[in-house]
């Protein structure tokens, strides 16, 4: 069942009032797969726009806060944690993502998480894009959801 839809078919917010305050977490990952020459240029530090994993960090916990000011239909949440890991993949080449996101409230936050990986990766590419703009931004997806009625969901 499709929740963000009223029974006449229209997208609405759905009504958390009825929900148990509970202890939420939602864990995200994606990746900036680049050429050698822009992972190597990031690796050692020459980018010309300064700290780019330090800045995509700091983008995608921003991105996190704000999730609920980009997708219609997300509820504001309190969130009280936001952590963003980029790690540097010489095999990809590029940057690995990972957000973890924390709440007590009425519904989770998976699109906090999926919001942090996403605005940290458009920040790589932001950084990077005078020398490679063939960049690709992949692989988003949620790895971990806890907490709520609907309880674990671990991604394989």
């Amino acid at each position: 069942m499709l929740t963000h839809f009223d029974s006449e078919g229209r997208a609405h917010m759905v009504d958390v009032s009825d929900k148990a305050v509970t202890a939420r977490v939602a864990t995200a990952e994606g990746h900036v797969s680049m050429a050698r020459a822009t992972y190597d240029l990031i690796a050692e530090g020459r980018a010309s726009k300064g700290d780019v994993l330090g800045v995509a960090r700091l983008a995608g916990i921003m991105g996190a806060k704000r999730t609920a000011d980009l997708i219609p239909l997300c509820h504001p949440l309190p969130v009280t944690k936001v952590a963003v890991d980029l790690t540097l993949d010489p095999d990809l080449p590029g940057v690995r993502i990972a957000a973890t996101v924390r709440t007590t409230g009425q519904t989770g936050v998976e699109m906090e998480a999926l919001t942090a990986v996403g605005t940290a990766a458009l920040t790589v590419y932001d950084m990077a894009k005078a020398v490679d703009r063939a960049m690709v931004i992949g692989g988003i997806r949620v790895t971990l959801k806890d907490g709520g009625k609907s309880g674990r969901f671990e991604a394989e």
